[in-house]
């Protein structure tokens, strides 16, 4: 059966993502989030400020949906639109200080999140699934920029 846990791989993978993505929604609700906003937030808070299209670059999700979720982040004072210094035709998406403010919470969340997720697993074991998963990252950013795709950085959540 050694071909057992390779096939069950995509499997775990995906369900994992899926399930710490309801994580994040439930615990995001305290904030006010939906775990669209919070990738968008997390994104954005990494990025320090990004054109929306960017933002559904790295989101993976189309330009209107996120023009719509900052739409709806903006009215609730998550993110302002401003113009971008070097060209007027850009509009570029920053947190507000609302956000800033928000970012130790929003950290904590995430790191009760990841605890509950690798719960039952020791630290060695925490850092060598850490380091497998940013191998099988880099294996797959890998295989998209030779295909003529832009690879995600190691360790980024989508």
């Amino acid at each position: 059966m050694k071909n057992e846990g390779i096939e069950r791989f995509g499997l775990l993978i995906h369900d994992s993502a899926r399930l710490l993505r309801l994580r994040f929604e439930v615990h995001g609700r305290t904030l006010g989030l939906s775990s669209a906003q919070w990738r968008l937030l997390v994104r954005l808070l990494r990025e320090g400020k990004a054109t929306q299209a960017r933002l559904a670059e790295l989101m993976e999700i189309e330009p209107i949906s996120v023009s719509r979720l900052v739409t709806r982040m903006e009215q609730a004072g998550w993110v302002e639109r401003q113009p971008d210094a070097n060209d007027r035709r850009i509009r570029l998406v920053v947190p507000t200080a609302k956000t800033l403010e928000a970012f130790a919470d929003i950290k904590q969340v995430a790191v009760g999140v990841y605890d509950e997720a690798m719960a039952g697993l020791g630290e060695d074991q925490r850092q060598q699934l850490i380091a497998s998963l940013t191998v099988v990252l880099n294996n797959l950013s890998g295989a998209k920029a030779a295909q003529g795709g832009e690879a995600q950085e190691p360790g980024e959540p989508s």
